[in-house]
């Protein structure tokens, strides 16, 4: 956590500052005691104790407004601290490729960046600052014990070791406890958030009662690890408080006989035991703080786990930028393999024109969508190159090859904001009139005109207030506004039916019109309205050619589309 630390260093030191002069006021509070006592009250001397009742009134005062603006500048400080953290974190999933998505639960995801950084964000606010503070007071209430009777101090001494001993015993224990009720926590979360994305298909199967015992079952696991977590935090934080209160007893017990005998002033033993209060409470914090430092260990182990997952696409230090693009693509005998073994592409090799437009086709798993995120660059090949405009786009910066080349997928995303807000998300400069200009070149202005909010509609979560074909239309004009380069359609029709299919097409007509255009599908009403198609096979390209010439050859291409209906059409 250095890094995130070191820019807040100069607050950070005025905050102990204050700290520090708040624990010597309050340090000296205990002296006023024996001063009280062997003056004021047993000297009977009146000015004594009106003094000594107007530096007890300052001191405490003084001590108090210390510790609120130490612990209110703290609590900012910390708060920007981990804010820092959690924004580093969400920059570094952000460079994560889809192989990951593709892997991670998204509720687990969600637990790491909020839940735990929360917790070590608690736990610095409320634990750290008033352990400095207890820190410094156990200090100086060492010295001051040590200054009033160092027998009686010894005694206090005796009983620190098994203090210790006790905390250290429960110590690994606790934190492997944490450990499990952080993913207990996960785990709910993960489910949650599945479940609650296929509430349909649970009311379909008639599955309530069934995913409801599967919540019970997780609830049940978490409150088992948190009533272990429980446990072990009072055993770890309250037994060593046992025992020191035992030291309390035993100061009693010989410092009232000192003080009976005459060996020791009436209010020097009052300070002493007034000290010994206050060192006993901060050594149970020190020793209660291990269970709070455990929880924000554990959570940082799991912030630090993502981390530590590598980004597979990275930008060269000496990337080149790209002033204009003609959309010129080529794939030259590109490798790519997932973890699953066998490759997606394998040897890949095939050239787009700049204004081309290509139909990649396929059976599913056979790596058309794999294309597509490789254009992004979400993903580099493990072996060959992809060329835009003749460069390699590794060598490219990353912004300038995701403006200039622009996806359309099988189901867009949409976010939970208005439909202007969805259009505009690629150009957020973008005006009012030109947001209707791209919706009524996709064909949807009219539309939304028709809505009672028109623009300002909220489309839902992931746009379920919309079709899917106006879902797809929102797409198109989003793409139209942003105005690539380079267009990639991954199956756009894939979950249309033919009607809707044929209304929408009309607006990828006129989206690729003039530009290049990656069309990946299996739909053949699609693939006919291509330049060219090549057909994927087993991870390799079996054939590239005009639609028409690869249908007549009665090939791949064409047994590929030999079960079309006649209603889907033949080639335009």
């Amino acid at each position: 956590m250095l890094k995130f630390v070191l820019p807040y260093w100069r607050r950070l030191a005025l905050v102990l500052l204050l700290s520090f002069v708040s624990t010597a006021l309050a340090l000296l509070v205990p002296l006023l005691a024996r001063e009280l006592v062997d003056r004021a009250l047993l000297q009977r001397d009146a000015s004594s104790l009106l003094r000594t009742v107007l530096l007890f009134l300052g001191m405490t005062a003084a001590a108090f407004a210390l510790n609120v603006v130490a612990g209110l500048r703290y609590t900012r400080v910390s708060a920007e601290i981990l804010f820092d953290m959690r924004l580093a974190v969400y920059r570094h999933l952000q460079r994560l490729s889809p192989r990951f998505y593709a892997k991670a639960r998204i509720g687990d995801l969600v637990s790491r960046v909020g839940n735990d950084i929360a917790e070590v964000q608690r736990v610095s606010a409320e634990t750290l600052l008033a352990s400095v503070g207890n820190l410094l007071f156990l200090a100086g209430s060492v010295v001051m014990l040590l200054l009033l009777d160092a027998r009686l101090f010894a005694v206090t001494l005796v009983f620190i070791p098994p203090a210790l001993l006790a905390l250290t015993r429960y110590r690994t224990r606790l934190s492997a406890a944490v450990t499990d009720l952080r993913q207990k926590s996960a785990d709910i979360g993960s489910f949650l958030v599945e479940t609650l994305q296929g509430m349909s298909v649970i009311a379909a199967a008639n599955a309530e009662e069934r995913e409801a015992r599967r919540f019970r079952d997780r609830n049940d696991a978490f409150l088992r690890a948190l009533h272990g977590v429980q446990l072990l935090t009072y055993l770890s934080g309250g037994l060593p408080g046992l025992i020191l209160a035992a030291s309390a007893a035993a100061v009693f017990w010989l410092g009232g006989g000192e003080v009976i005998a005459g060996r020791l002033s009436l209010g020097s033993f009052v300070a002493f035991m007034a000290y010994q209060a206050r060192l006993l409470p901060s050594l149970q914090a020190l020793m209660g703080l291990y269970a709070g430092l455990a929880t924000a260990r554990v959570s940082l182990a799991r912030v630090q786990q993502l981390m530590d997952v590598k980004p597979d696409v990275v930008e060269a230090a000496d990337a080149y930028a790209l002033p204009e693009v003609r959309g010129d693509i080529a794939f030259e005998d590109v490798t790519l393999a997932f973890d699953r073994g066998a490759p997606v592409l394998d040897g890949a090799s095939f050239h787009v024109r700049a204004g081309e437009v290509v139909a990649i086709v396929g059976e599913s798993g056979s790596g058309k969508s794999t294309i597509g995120e490789l254009l992004l660059r979400q993903l580099d090949p493990d072996a060959g190159t992809v060329r835009l405009d003749g460069r390699d786009l590794r060598q490219l910066r990353l912004a300038d090859v995701r403006r200039r080349v622009a996806l359309v997928e099988q189901e867009p995303f949409l976010f939970h904001t208005t439909i202007a807000e969805n259009i505009r998300y690629g150009r957020p400069d973008a005006t009012a009139a030109e947001v209707q200009t791209a919706a009524t070149r996709a064909g949807i202005h009219a539309f939304v005109e028709g809505l009672p909010e028109k623009y300002e509609t909220v489309v839902g979560e992931r746009g379920r207030m919309l079709s899917a074909g106006e879902r797809q239309r929102i797409a198109i004009a989003r793409a139209f506004l942003a105005d690539p380069a380079v267009l990639v359609l991954d199956e756009p029709t894939a979950a249309l039916d033919p009607v809707a299919e044929r209304q929408v097409v009309a607006g990828y007509e006129a989206l690729m019109k003039g530009r290049t255009t990656i069309l990946i599908s299996h739909r053949f009403l699609l693939a006919s309205r291509a330049d060219r198609a090549v057909v994927l096979e087993g991870a390799r390209i079996v054939e590239d050619g005009e639609p028409r010439e690869l249908l007549s050859r009665g090939q791949r291409f064409a047994r590929l589309f030999a079960e079309l209906r006649p209603a889907e059409g033949g080639l335009a």
